[in-house]
């Protein structure tokens, strides 16, 4: 919110474009509460946006909490807020703002990432150019969480790269200049197709299988099949459901599941361990020995399968010494 602050801070009240946003907050925050924070020190007029609000120009709106914000293009620009499947384990999503606006307007489109954590806006950057719009991303040094910029930069042919001090004279210098004279034909069908199943809330196994090819993974939120969409320069995968994924965030879904399978396992082995002790100290028997050397066995595993976690769930830390390992 600071660097959001500070930069509609900068945009007046004759911004000649509105203004939509996505912030990354917790279901159950109070957004009104955050955009009455924002008019406090803007000229945009702010709004919480709600389902078929009409969008203007000079004017802000947030995505509800726990909804994903997505755009219109009929007669009048209207806002539809929808409770769709999460994209990049988001709701509100960057990429799916992004992508609805990009098929509305194509050219008329400027996308701005600025600092925030992992991954979200990428996918969405590049909708925006496939459609003709424009790329806008916060120096990362300036950033006070550069990973969202710099991953986007990584990814995309990003248009401007500026610290937030300049942007909102850049925005206002790009939104009152006319569109460029080269602008595509059409806004590329795989990105139509993805918006409807977004506006749907979900789409079917034939939508989902002209965007790409099914591959040998399963969608982290509902366990589906996964397809590997075949456009554009950021690897995606999306389900038939409707959750979507950039490959970088697919990796640290299974990472974390990963490291939960571990903990799982490390507390069996605990339980197990503690189970052989106890049954070797209550009744004594000519087993006693091959008991001794299965408790031995366990303590082993454990103590390779604690150090394991222990480090690689904190970069950096040394290797847990000899001495303190499992000896009860």
């Amino acid at each position: 919110m600071p660097a959001l602050v500070r930069l509609v801070a900068q945009l007046p009240a004759s911004f000649p474009a509105a203004v939509l946003v996505v912030q990354h907050f917790a279901p159950d925050s109070n957004g009104q509460h955050l955009v009455d924070r924002l008019a406090r020190h803007t000229g945009l007029a702010c709004h919480l946006a709600t389902n078929g609000q009409v969008l203007e120009a000079g004017a802000l709106y947030l995505a509800p909490p726990d909804c994903h914000l997505l755009v219109k293009n009929h007669e009048t620009p209207y806002a539809l807020v929808t409770k769709g499947p999460r994209e990049n384990n988001y709701r509100p999503a960057i990429d799916a703002l992004f992508r609805s606006a990009a098929v509305a307007y194509g050219p008329a489109v400027v996308g701005v990432v600025l600092t925030g954590m992992l991954h979200d806006g990428t996918a969405g950057l590049e909708y925006i150019k496939r459609c003709g719009g424009l790329a806008v991303v916060q120096d990362p040094h300036d950033a006070e969480h550069p990973s969202m910029p710099e991953t986007a930069l990584r990814n995309v042919a990003v248009d401007y790269v500026v610290p937030l001090s300049e942007m909102g004279a850049l925005l206002e210098k790009i939104t009152r200049s006319p569109l460029p004279a080269t602008t595509p034909s059409r806004i590329p069908e795989d990105l139509t197709q993805e918006a409807a199943i977004a506006e749907r809330v979900v789409g079917n196994v034939d939508e989902v299988a002209r965007l790409g090819h099914l591959v040998p993974l399963t969608c982290p939120h509902c366990g589906g099949n996964l397809w590997e969409l075949e456009h554009g320069a950021v690897l995606r995968y999306r389900c038939h459901t409707g959750h979507a994924f950039t490959g970088d965030t697919l990796l640290r879904n299974s990472q974390q599941n990963l490291e939960e399978t571990l903990w799982v396992a490390l507390r069996m082995m605990e339980e197990r361990k503690n189970l052989l002790t106890s049954m070797a100290t209550c009744e004594p028997s000519p087993l006693g020995l091959q008991q001794a050397e299965r408790i031995e066995e366990l303590k082993k595993h454990v103590n390779r399968l604690r150090e394991f976690l222990l480090n690689s769930t904190a970069p950096g830390a040394p290797a847990t010494p000899a001495s303190q390992e499992v000896s009860e």
